[in-house]
């Protein structure tokens, strides 16, 4: 009894101290992955690796001083920017606090340059906030120099820059940067110039695949969010004025087709004459599939049409092109309504190219033999999974697929830029794909590739959004839904009484889509999020409803001070936005961070980032409008001034919300 219960203390104590150690290790390797980070060196760490890191940062530095010499023997001033578009202030501030920290700190290798949106007007409009990680770097040098000294340093080397008002130093050494009011005026007025145009950059071709539905099923609910997601970042993208292909990768190709060939044999036996009168695909595919199941002699008729169809048999590819075709009808009036432009390429496109991607796999020693199965590692971790390229049977799968289908796009689209839109459960797919292109040698560096995943939609009791009777909400009966509950709303709020039908009817489907599309858009894309009719329809707090009221209102006011379009651009040339009021001020440099609230988004294609913009836009406007006149009346209701200036703000307050709503996928409406 002694030695078991010597040899269970001996195992909890061996237990214990392997706790102990594996603690240890990853407090050790947090701590050097804050170490890259901060580009630091943890005291506490081995003395002879602190020396080599501190010796090589210093040779680090030596370097860069040389390479910094020799750049400015060749120094050229950088190019002009477009004066015709709004720029980008936080762009231009970091170009700008980089030469200003180059020339305080020429001892720094890539220095940090650290621009962020201030919190507080008081202290400024933006903040430098590289400082502090400077000071840090050069203690690793030996040199004890404090962040606010580093901060002031970099200030008095800071070049005048028409953006920047004044700048001043706060706390521990954060630089405050307060826009300038004259450049801020001419950066809003380019809108009435030129209109409300996509900052610069280099453009890409970029290869957009989303929404995906399966031929011979209904898009449903979980199709929402790809389709939507996707549109939108197409849309911005395209505003950005990148070159982009937007692929629908339809599910049209594999062995369901052969029973629903087999079926539509028996059902429309003269189908290669006449076109079969398919009115109701679901329930075709659910009657082919029963058969399918219970019946053998259907189930082997229904794999020999598969080898037939796979051989491009003329009578068998006109039959599946007929289902093709039913379900693209189908589809269609669900992208008509919710305004989504998409080209189609299914799996079937790519099946010739399956056969060249598994010789070259074969070819280049990268296929393995597993159980009959021909695998492809991506990476050969113990948590890793393979790609099954070939199965047992000599068919392809969907990892096949995929792996043609990237290769397409970069060999042939010749694609700088990759984008899956898909649910979040693929995740692991979309790493493997990466890595196994990457292994090839097909994906370089040079080319961006993303999946952007999204969670489900949940129902108001937070489980997996179904219809009563537990199946799948159709998309069709969800945007029908939509219409009714928005026809209720503007009623309950008379809008019948003073609206045209046509108006009515604008109205709408203005609120209708733009509530679905918006309350999924609004939400980070990597959560779930619950799907609310109710939630959507509120016309208080960030939602469609709300917006579009605001966008509504915002054009009225111009409207009552009896000013059209062209009166409108007659005052912009004659008048200029009115910043006098602090009110005005803050409305303006809102406004004028459209073009790097466009940037973030493409940097994480998260696009509740845009949301939540336009939605302060919204709210500020709010503010500036309680406390700032644009249009006086009399008691009698007549207009007895009008404040141009403010107008003016107000327009242009008008014309960048419609652009995010353009990008957002919602149409706005002049009358509501």
């Amino acid at each position: 009894m002694s030695v078991t219960t010597e040899t269970v203390n001996f195992y909890n104590k061996e237990a214990t101290n392997a706790e102990e150690q594996i603690a240890l290790l990853k407090q050790q390797i947090l701590q050097l992955q804050q170490n890259i980070k901060s580009k630091t060196v943890d005291a506490s760490l081995d003395p002879d690796l602190q020396t080599l890191f501190t010796e090589n940062t210093k040779l680090k530095h030596r370097l860069t001083i040389l390479q910094r010499a020799i750049s400015n023997l060749s120094h050229s001033s950088p190019a002009p920017r477009d004066s015709t578009r709004m720029q980008n202030i936080q762009e231009i501030l970091a170009e700008v606090f980089s030469q200003a920290i180059a020339s305080a700190c020429p001892d720094i290798t890539d220095p940090p340059v650290v621009i962020t949106l201030g919190n507080n007007p008081k202290f400024g409009d933006y903040q430098c906030n590289s400082a502090m990680q400077i000071a840090n770097i050069y203690k690793q040098l030996g040199k004890k120099i404090t962040p606010r000294d580093v901060a002031n340093k970099i200030l008095e080397n800071v070049a005048p820059h028409e953006v920047i008002e004044k700048l001043g130093v706060a706390g521990p050494g954060f630089i405050n940067v307060y826009v300038s009011k004259s450049f801020g005026l001419r950066n809003l007025s380019t809108v009435f110039s030129h209109g409300v145009r996509a900052p610069e950059g280099t453009k890409s071709r970029i290869v957009v695949d989303f929404s995906s539905p399966n031929i011979a099923k209904e898009m449903h609910v979980g199709h929402l969010r790809s389709t939507i997601i996707g549109e939108s970042i197409c849309r911005l993208l395209e505003f950005l004025g990148h070159d982009v292909l937007r692929i629908n990768h339809v599910g049209d190709w594999g062995t369901q087709f052969g029973m629903l060939i087999a079926h539509l044999q028996d059902k429309f036996p003269d189908y290669l004459e006449r076109s079969p009168p398919i009115s109701d695909l679901q329930s075709f595919y659910k009657e082919s599939k029963k058969r399918f199941d219970e019946d053998e002699d259907f189930k082997k008729r229904a794999y020999s049409c598969v080898v037939k169809l796979q051989s491009f048999d003329p009578d068998y590819t006109k039959a599946w092109q007929l289902i093709c075709d039913v379900s693209r009808k189908e589809f269609q009036v669900i992208y008509d309504r919710l305004d989504i432009k998409l080209i189609e390429r299914g799996e079937s496109f790519y099946q010739t190219r399956m056969l060249e991607v598994v010789k070259e796999l074969e070819e280049g020693g990268y296929l393995e033999e597993d159980e009959g199965r021909k695998v492809m590692w991506g990476d050969k971790t113990a948590s890793s999974i393979p790609f099954t390229v070939v199965k047992s049977d000599g068919g392809y799968t969907y990892d096949t697929s995929d792996l043609a289908t990237i290769k397409q796009r970069i060999q042939e689209e010749k694609a700088d830029w990759i984008i899956y839109v898909t649910d979040a459960g693929q995740a692991t797919h979309f790493q493997i794909l990466f890595q196994c292109a990457r292994r090839t040698g097909l994906l370089t560096d040079k080319i961006r590739v993303d999946h952007v995943p999204f969670g489900v939609v949940l129902g108001e009791d937070k489980k997996k959004f179904k219809t009563r009777s537990g199946d799948t909400v159709r998309l069709i009966d969800l945007l029908e839904e939509g219409l009714k509950r928005a026809l209720d709303k503007l009623k309950e709020k008379n809008r019948d009484e003073v609206l045209s039908p046509e108006e009515l009817q604008r109205a709408q489907e203005s609120v209708a889509y733009g509530c679905i599309k918006y309350s999924d858009l609004s939400h980070n894309r990597n959560h779930e999020y619950v799907f609310s009719f109710d939630k959507m329809l509120e016309d208080k707090g960030n939602t469609a409803v709300y917006l579009l009221y605001a966008y509504t209102r915002i054009k009225s006011i111009a409207r009552t001070a009896n000013f059209d379009e062209a009166k409108i651009e007659e005052l912009a040339n004659n008048h200029s936005i009115s910043l006098d009021h602090e009110k005005e001020w803050k409305l303006t440099k809102v406004l004028l961070r459209f073009p790097e609230e466009l940037i973030k988004v493409t940097k994480d294609l998260c696009l509740h980032h845009l949301c939540e913009y336009v939605y302060e836009i919204a709210t500020t406007f709010t503010e500036f409008y309680d406390s700032c006149y644009c249009v006086e009346k009399d008691s009698s209701g007549d207009v007895v001034k009008v404040n141009h200036g403010r107008i003016l703000l107000t327009e242009a307050t008008a014309r960048v919300m419609k652009k995010c709503f353009d990008i957002l996928g919602l149409k706005p409406v002049s009358r509501m």
